[in-house]
């Protein structure tokens, strides 16, 4: 145990040093390492119900859930589309093609 005195002085020279921000100077992120994501886009087209979507989101894309899964069905009403995954290209294309077997307009950008 540190003796009153002791932390005292301690506490002092911990006061007395500059604490300064770096500034950032390379924007590093990481991942896959690959580099390259890709992007599912479910597009609107009239012929399926709210629950189809969402049933099919929750069914085949990672960690939907049901409030997020009609989020984007509502979003893909309204605006006509949605990005609904982002990922490696090969998890985007699988997705992609289980949806597009559902019934939904899709693409993998």
């Amino acid at each position: 145990m540190i003796s009153p005195p002791e932390s005292a002085r301690i506490f002092a020279a911990m006061a007395a040093t500059p604490q300064t921000i770096p500034e950032t100077t390379e924007d590093v992120r990481t991942g896959s390492g690959s580099g390259l994501e890709s992007r599912v886009v479910v597009f609107n087209c009239d012929c399926h119900t709210y629950q189809q979507v969402i049933d099919l989101f929750c069914r085949f894309i990672p960690g939907m859930t049901p409030p997020k899964a009609f989020e984007l069905a509502y979003r893909i009403d309204h605006e006509g589309q949605a990005v609904v995954y982002s990922g490696p290209l090969e998890h985007a294309e699988d997705i992609a093609g289980k949806l597009a077997g559902g019934g939904l307009r899709v693409v993998v950008q």
